[in-house]
């Protein structure tokens, strides 16, 4: 029960924060520094597949151990830690192979993955602590 407290709540604190970044705060910073490589129409079926898989690694990698630890900052730095190796693999991997992918986007980018992680493993602890109890 508590794993699907946890998967839940930590993809619903993921879901909310990318869509605000991905649809407000850093539309234009995407759209003018590799605007040319994106689709018009995202592939939802690729996408739920990321979320549904990169969620449950932000569980098992951070929200889990924190709670066996019964400390928020364990989900804030293991969440930190699973958010820049990722994206920064992702990201890292794109500069070194697409022409036109952008610098700055790989560093921005990294840095929101750290961020986002972090901020939704804890989330994802939080409200596993307050459902569950411990």
């Amino acid at each position: 029960m508590s794993y699907a407290v946890a998967y839940v709540a930590t993809a619903l604190g993921f879901l909310v924060l990318d869509i605000i970044w991905l649809g407000f705060v850093a539309k234009n910073l995407y759209q003018r520094e590799i605007g040319h490589l994106l689709l018009e129409d995202f592939n939802m079926v690729a996408a739920f597949a990321f979320y549904l898989m990169f969620i449950a690694g932000v569980v098992i990698f951070a929200v889990a151990p924190a709670l066996q630890a019964g400390s928020w900052k364990t989900a804030l730095l293991l969440g930190a830690l699973f958010g820049f190796f990722t994206y920064a693999t992702y990201d890292l991997t794109n500069l070194a192979t697409l022409k036109g992918w952008s610098t700055t986007m790989t560093v921005v980018d990294i840095a929101w993955g750290a961020v986002l992680t972090s901020v939704s493993a804890v989330i994802g602890y939080i409200a596993t602590r307050s459902l569950i109890g411990g």
